[in-house]
């Protein structure tokens, strides 16, 4: 995709929202990071139902720690795959305090030292905790990326290092905001919402939905 055209696609997404959220809820960049990771192929509403209640009495590692696994398990047990969920939140909260002095850390090499932490994980943390031009690509973005031919590749860490070179340096910081939500309400899997598409016209995709 020529570069004027993706300068033209941010440049709507910015003028529609200029300050796109996430929509996991947290208290802290500590709180952050466990919805994240909790977020593993779950969704964020389901989330933020789980952690509602357990970060009003755990919102540090310390305090994770106090209320030990089995408590974890019980707050976040309507969650896929709780109890490995738990046990990560925990090795997490534990690994902080040894290593980090119950800091989070700013750089992915230290965040994805952590159990439960991958690339994808630590890059939103980056991005909204500590405002770092990070891109995380998800199912949302490896999909965007390719079927808009905004940044085809065969695996999400090709998708994220187009992203990263694709996209003008003026967009990067909020450019996984913009493509997250676009792709959870616009340009969904099954059945993308062209009509409604303010990125229609540069978009490179070959079946278009006209209504």
């Amino acid at each position: 995709m020529k570069k004027q055209k993706i300068e033209e696609m941010f440049q709507r997404f910015k003028d529609a929202s200029p300050n796109p959220q996430g929509e996991l809820d947290h208290v802290n960049a500590y709180t952050l990071l466990v919805a994240v990771v909790l977020s593993a192929q779950a969704t964020d509403v389901g989330v933020n139902k789980a952690t509602k209640a357990l970060f009003k009495v755990a919102d540090t590692p310390a305090k994770m720690l106090a209320l030990g696994e089995a408590r974890v398990r019980d707050y976040i047990k309507t969650i896929g795959l709780y109890r490995n969920k738990a046990k990560h939140v925990i090795g997490l909260s534990q690994l902080l305090l040894d290593n980090f002095d119950g800091e989070i850390p700013q750089t992915r090499e230290a965040l994805e030292t952590l159990p439960g932490v991958g690339r994808k994980t630590a890059n939103v943390v980056l991005n909204m905790a500590f405002g770092q031009p990070t891109i995380a690509v998800d199912t949302h973005l490896f999909r965007l990326g390719n079927r808009t031919g905004l940044a085809p590749g065969k695996t999400p860490l090709e998708v994220e290092k187009k992203l990263e070179k694709n996209i003008p340096s003026q967009f990067l910081l909020h450019a996984h905001h913009w493509l997250i939500l676009h792709g959870r309400y616009v340009c969904k899997a099954r059945k993308p919402d062209c009509g409604h598409c303010l990125i229609n016209d540069l978009c490179g995709y070959k079946a278009k939905s006209t209504v």
